[in-house]
């Protein structure tokens, strides 16, 4: 089939109109395929299956069995609202697929019937003959048949920084022969320089673009907050079902009414889950959005704002992320010295440096004539800032491009230098000499002839004339700098008399002038940004398909590795087992591998981020546990599959997006400490008050009124709490760690027991003294809630969240409306209490305060005593240090 295909490519005149039109009948047009829809009501479904709902939802079929609609309809309504909001962000969500298909070009260029002409990309079949040229979206997988200097830019396919040329087979097709590799493109790749013609041999789903695609249609697991929250509900529902069911026991005993102790035990259902915490979390979630959003991070899954909190292992692609995604010159060598060049993208602002110095142009004429050669043998072009755009715009080969900044900023104008000099021959670079020649006017007939390219082809006689002495310093000199990360160029030249033959002896006997090592410089931030999460406990992890010294030689510049630390090679095939062997670079990584290497790393129990910009990373940022993708320079297709973007395109937004997703978890976990210890209080109230002889503490309506004042403004400020100054100086969490580790649930027995004892100790001094010790009771239960929430800020003392100050006010009122407003005491059978009763239950509640405050105290103690040889780690949720073994 392949050989058929050449045969025709080769006789010009691509497929005929009728026979593409029946291809295309057969074989499907040139588009990605896309996940089907999910059905509204499955959406739906899922929402309500978390146990949390599932006990409220059952809790609203009995208040309306009990012909309680009042409960019933706040019930439904906190069902509503958490379900719409998780279908809202699940449809937000899915959309890789479809960026996938507007990434692809739009028309193609082939020829039919022997006539070139513009068809829809969609429509191209197997056997088409493109026609490809510089700036050209390559619309679908395809076989070179002809090619003049093509350079096609792989990178947001396979990660690869510098460009790679493509030319015919030239010997018989074995697909796994480095030849006919070069003869291949992929879809969604950049024509860079020259041009050429393919044959289509893929299309749609069978492109490589397509099997990207593939890879994304798998649906996105559950986040590390999902997954706790679940635990926590399964808990709940059975632990609360189990207490609820002990009371309706002991109300039956004691001769309570059927109807009455089952209306209790629903309330008392309704009152001890905290159906808030969906609300709760959202509102935390939505508000940690919008923060990130003022720091250039936009969230994409709401989840994923705590999930960042939750990172253990930073997976980073290295160009564009870690680096700039330019090539820039940064280091020049001449036989006479070496000099540094500054600055950064490719703006000609920077200066050439030697020995700490900034040079002229006249102060070093071998620099100038290295430089002035780059620039006449070059191909590229530089486009001023103009009305329309603030930045230099490259045309060409970026490493070209690179060698034209580093010309300007030495003060040569290229413009002028090809206006004396006009180039009268060339010889195009191609993959076998390694090299590129011009010939350029010299006046009188003469001509220079210039060279550059890679140092094993150029270093070598009889292409240079120099001595063997300074051949190896230089050979020598190129392997330290290539061993370093550098994309290394050999320059070369020799004027002549008359204009030579360039394809014969006229290459020969050049001099040497120097080599130009080519660097894509890392970020500015790349490498606080990378001490920053190792200080948070944040391993980072780079995978990329660049080759390993460059990865190797970033990674340790940056600090990810040591000099000498492994890098794995993933062109053996295998991806590597990160765990076992603590590899932290891994080089020349395709697609699959990447997403390998991700599941690998949660295998572990990691909670991985991954970010990209390419189409090849799409696939790694949809397995990864958050995926955080380039807004500015990336694809659609990492953006659309990511679930954080960055509008910025600044790794440390990833930091600082992280210190808000902890400062989320913690409001969480507080949040939690403080609405389970109120429900455990209500249970120990109903649980033991007939004991100490009152018989029905509180009615269900003042069980539910309770439960919506203390669970609603108050649990909803609570979550809007500042973040602790030193998240970002500790280690994560443990990711197996559950949402009541820590010490959390016993805080919540600890703080449950003390709200009880409060308000049993109220209602049996009112019973024992015989005042209304009902009304008491409710007084006193509500009151110490409050009070605890105010001693459950992240910073007491200080006039940080008045929303909380402006909630607990609110609800008190509302508590005390209860007891003096007759509507609300006939609705909830209260009775109004003297001041100095309504005195001492201030008093009283004022204990629960105290006793959050003084576990604070306990728990730090305990903390410092059972761990004295770990560092600890301060939990912002509970106030305290947290014993974890420093990650470092």
């Amino acid at each position: 089939m392949t050989s058929n295909l050449a045969q025709s490519a080769a006789m010009h005149r691509g497929l005929s109109s009728r026979e593409a039109t029946a291809r295309l009948a057969r074989g499907g047009g040139n588009t990605l395929p896309r996940r089907p829809a999910t059905a509204l009501w499955r959406r739906v479904v899922a929402q309500l299956r978390d146990p949390l709902v599932l006990v409220l939802l059952a809790a609203a079929v009995f208040t309306i069995v009990t012909r309680d609609f009042t409960d019933a309809g706040v019930i439904l309504f906190v069902i509503v609202v958490n379900t719409t909001v998780g279908v809202v962000q699940e449809v937000k969500a899915e959309r890789a697929i479809t960026a996938l298909s507007e990434l692809t070009a739009p028309d193609a260029r082939v020829v039919r019937d022997g006539a070139q002409r513009q068809v829809p990309a969609a429509d191209l079949v197997v056997g088409d003959l493109l026609v490809l040229a510089e700036g050209d979206i390559v619309p679908a997988d395809a076989r070179i048949v002809q090619a003049a200097a093509l350079l096609i830019d792989e990178a947001a396919l396979t990660g690869e920084s510098a460009p790679v040329e493509k030319r015919p087979p030239t010997g018989p097709e074995r697909p796994d022969t480095a030849d006919a590799l070069d003869a291949v493109v992929s879809a969604g790749t950049v024509v860079v320089r020259g041009r050429g013609r393919a044959v289509v041999t893929a299309t749609g789903a069978a492109s490589a673009m397509g099997r990207i695609a593939a890879m994304l249609v798998t649906a996105a697991g559950l986040t590390p907050l999902q997954r706790r929250l679940a635990g926590v509900g399964r808990i709940l529902a059975a632990v609360t079902l189990v207490l609820c069911a002990v009371v309706l026991a002991l109300g039956l005993l004691r001769g309570q009414p059927l109807e009455l102790m089952i209306v209790t035990a629903i309330s008392l259902v309704v009152a001890a889950v905290p159906e808030s915490l969906p609300a709760v979390v959202t509102l935390s979630l939505a508000l940690g959005a919008r923060r990130m959003t003022a720091r250039h991070a936009l969230i994409r899954r709401l989840p994923a704002v705590e999930t960042l909190g939750s990172v253990t292992i930073l997976a980073t692609d290295k160009t564009g992320t870690l680096t700039e995604g330019t090539m820039v010159v940064r280091r020049l060598w001449t036989p006479t010295g070496e000099a540094t060049v500054t600055g950064s993208g490719y703006s000609p602002d920077g200066d050439v440096t030697r020995d700490g110095r900034i040079v002229s142009g006249a102060e070093a004429p071998d620099l100038t004539a290295l430089l002035n050669a780059v620039a006449l043998c070059n191909d590229a072009a530089l486009r001023p800032p103009d009305g329309d755009t603030t930045t230099w715009l490259p045309v060409g080969d970026p490493t070209e491009v690179a060698l034209l900044t580093a010309a300007g900023k030495l003060g040569i104008d290229r413009t002028v230098l090809q206006q004396d000099h006009p180039r009268q021959a060339e010889v195009p670079f191609d993959s076998d000499r390694k090299r590129m020649t011009t010939a350029n006017r010299l006046g009188s007939g003469a001509a220079r002839v210039i060279c550059k390219g890679a140092p094993e082809a150029l270093l070598q006689s009889p292409l240079l004339a120099d001595d063997a002495d300074l051949l190896r310093r230089a050979a020598a000199r190129a392997d330290e700098l290539a061993g370093a990360g550098f994309r290394v160029l050999a320059v070369a030249r020799a004027d002549r008399a008359t204009l030579p033959d360039l394809t014969g002896d006229g290459e020969r006997g050049l001099h040497l002038l120097g080599l130009v090592a080519i660097f894509d410089p890392p970020r500015a931030t790349a490498a606080a940004t990378i001490s920053a999460c190792t200080r948070a406990g944040i391993t980072p992890v780079l995978i990329t398909g660049d080759h390993p010294a460059t990865a190797a030689a970033i990674a340790t510049d940056l600090g990810i590795i040591a000099a000498g630390d492994p890098v794995h090679d993933c062109r053996t095939g295998d991806p590597g087992p990160p765990a076992a062997d603590g590899v932290k670079v891994f080089a020349r990584a395709t697609p699959q591998q990447k997403v390998a290497i991700i599941e690998a790393l949660r295998g572990t129990g990691a909670v991985v981020a991954m970010t990209g910009d390419g189409v090849n990373d799409g696939p790694a940022l949809h397995a990864a546990d958050i995926g955080v993708a380039m807004g500015q320079r990336g694809t659609e297709v990492a953006r659309q599959a990511a679930d954080l973007v960055l509008a910025d395109d600044e790794l440390a937004t990833v930091v600082a997006a992280a210190e808000e997703g902890r400062r989320v978890y913690a409001n969480i976990r507080r949040f939690l400490l403080y609405a389970l210890a109120g429900g455990t209080a209500e249970i120990l109230v109903m649980l033991t008050g007939p004991f100490l002889g009152l018989a029905l503490p509180l009615l269900p309506a003042q069980l539910l009124w309770i439960n919506l004042l203390t669970h609603g403004l108050p649990g909803l400020a609570l979550g809007s709490e500042p973040g602790d100054p030193d998240a970002m100086r500790q280690p994560p969490r443990p990711p197996a760690e559950t949402i009541l580790g820590a010490g959390l649930w016993q805080r919540v027995a600890r703080v449950g027991t003390a709200i009880a004892a409060v308000t049993l100790g109220t209602g049996v001094w009112a019973h024992a003294t015989d005042r209304p010790w009902q009304t008491l009771v409710f007084l006193a239960l509500g009151a110490t809630q409050l009070a605890v929430a105010l001693g459950s800020r992240a910073r007491p003392g200080t006039r940080t969240n008045p929303m909380l100050f402006a909630a607990v006010g609110s609800a008190l009122l509302l508590q005390l409306a209860a007891v003096y407003l007759p509507p609300l005491r006939d609705l909830l059978h209260t009775q109004p209490v003297g001041l100095a009763d309504l005195l001492t239950v201030g008093v009283a509640a004022t204990l629960g305060y105290a006793a959050i405050r003084l576990d604070h105290l306990v728990g730090r103690r305990t903390s410092a005593a059972q761990s004295p040889g770990e560092v600890p780690r301060r939990d912002p949720a509970d106030d305290r240090p947290h014993a974890a073994s420093a990650q470092r």
